[in-house]
């Protein structure tokens, strides 16, 4: 059993938080710093005149069994089950997704159909022996065919980069266990066995900040403060031990020492504040780093019902907007006034891009303007008002560079006694909540004495098919981790 000691963290979103609250259950004290106004970090719920909105939907469904215990123990019946209904927008017209094939090939035609799958059957036949991309990757799995109809525009709109530039990898975490074979499969047959094609889910009444709220609430009464509007400006270190923080609160700067320290703010940001600075190839593999920033414009539409979705993906190129929320469809609650609706129109850009630059009621009549063009909201509906919310570093881009770059930072970081990155920007990784609050989760332990490797979250097969919600779940992460990290020492 470890001695009582003082955990700096830095960030208030789902790992930094998650961290702090198991290592309040074992009663070691933390302190969490956040920079914004408010916690969960791109999990985190917005409010707009009564309005609910996500930062993009967050839905909750995990095969980690520790993770759905906490989800389960912080928001008990507030943690409601949500039916899961979304489409794709592609050629002027809606294709259920999951796939429907009825409605796929009377969309598609006969003709393309037919092509979609002599495609698929060809790559199977003599798939491309390199995969080093995302194109390579998803035309192996699908045919070419399919990948240039869905998955092509969709992609490049989300990044903002040709496929062929995007790695492989990032398809592997994303979209590994689902084929073409078991999309039909589940469609004629009901059957329902890969992550992408999951029914329902949880949710938060109140949105997903109701949770990070919760958490925020337990650990400011349990001696752990969360610390808002406070920016880290420096991390001291002495050789790989950090000693300190400088933090900014109240217009003063401050000093905060402590025995253990976790970070989940961008990875290239944390090496940029360190005193001494690293290496000069850790500081050129941090600035080599890329993100991918993103922007939702909430409207209020003056309609009760609008469509049945609880998102759909714009894949047409001629609309900017990249995917659209009805977050009256994942919580009533959400929309105050059941006499409206919210929409969140989703648009991934860079901050150099104009469309970054426009102004609120600028991209407030874009997006205005698109979802009457897709005719989701009829010409006549009025819609009263919108909010314009601008989220940075909302992605980490998987370019051609990024692998070894990540390689670089992760074998500097691991050699600090006293500090470990968790959560998406933390790692570089595009995790889902349950994999930063898994990678949170197991900082904790190591600070508690176990010894875990958390750059094996969501590597290859560490996704749902692996984990189960039975009580071996933890013990099977436990030994895989446990012998990654023996080989890493």
């Amino acid at each position: 059993m470890v001695g009582t000691s003082l955990t700096v963290i830095i960030g208030a979103g789902p790992a930094g938080l998650t961290a702090a609250y198991e290592l309040s259950k074992k009663g070691q004290k933390s302190i969490i710093f956040e920079k914004a106004d408010r916690v969960g970090g791109i999990s985190r719920t917005e409010t707009y005149k009564g309005y609910r909105f996500d930062i993009g939907g967050h839905r909750f469904f995990t095969k980690v069994g520790e993770v759905e215990q906490l989800w389960q123990e912080v928001m008990g019946e507030e943690f409601i089950k949500v039916p899961r209904m979304s489409r794709i927008y592609y050629k002027n017209r809606f294709f259920s997704y999951p796939l429907e094939p009825y409605n796929a090939l009377s969309n598609l035609g006969l003709i393309n159909s037919v092509l979609i799958m002599w495609s698929y059957f060809k790559a199977k036949v003599k798939p491309n022996p390199i995969e080093e991309n995302f194109e390579q990757w998803v035309s192996n799995r699908f045919g070419k065919r399919l990948y240039e109809t869905f998955f092509k525009t969709y992609t490049e709109k989300v990044w903002g980069i040709p496929c062929n530039e995007i790695r492989a990898d990032w398809a592997a975490q994303r979209i590994k266990g689902l084929s073409l074979k078991k999309a039909i499969v589940n469609a004629v047959f009901g059957s329902n066995n890969t992550k992408t094609l999951i029914k329902e889910f949880n949710y938060p009444v109140f949105g997903p900040g109701q949770m990070w709220e919760r958490f925020e609430s337990i650990l400011n009464s349990e001696g752990s403060p969360v610390h808002l509007n406070t920016p880290v400006i420096e991390i001291n270190r002495q050789g790989y031990r950090v000693e300190n923080v400088i933090i900014a609160q109240d217009g003063k700067l401050k000093k905060i020492g402590g025995d253990n320290f976790i970070s989940s703010m961008p990875v290239s940001l944390l090496l940029k504040k360190m005193n001494p600075a690293p290496p000069e190839e850790v500081l050129e593999a941090a600035n080599a780093l890329k993100y991918r920033d993103f922007l939702i414009v909430a409207l209020v539409v003056d309609e009760a019902k609008l469509f049945p979705d609880n998102w759909i993906y714009i894949h047409s190129p001629e609309f900017q907007v990249g995917r659209i929320q009805n977050f009256k469809n994942w919580s009533k609650a959400m929309v105050p006034d059941q006499s409206k609706t919210c929409l969140g129109m989703e648009y991934f850009c860079n901050e150099s891009d104009a469309l970054w630059g426009m102004s609120d009621s600028d991209l407030v009549e874009l997006a205005s303007r698109e979802i009457k063009a897709l005719g989701l909201v009829n010409p006549q509906v009025n819609i009263e008002d919108g909010t314009v919310i601008r989220q940075y570093k909302a992605y980490p881009v998987y370019d051609d560079t990024y692998r070894r770059s990540v390689e670089t930072i992760k074998k500097y970081i691991q050699k600090f006694e006293n500090l470990q990155t968790v959560g998406r920007n933390g790692m570089h990784r595009y995790n889902n909540s349950d994999h930063s609050m898994l990678t949170g989760l197991l900082a904790a332990k190591n600070i508690l004495g176990e010894k875990h490797d958390l750059w094996n979250v969501n590597v290859e097969r560490s996704y749902h098919e692996e984990f189960t919600n039975n009580e071996n779940a933890y013990s099977n992460l436990k030994n895989r981790t446990e012998e990654a990290y023996a080989v890493s020492q």
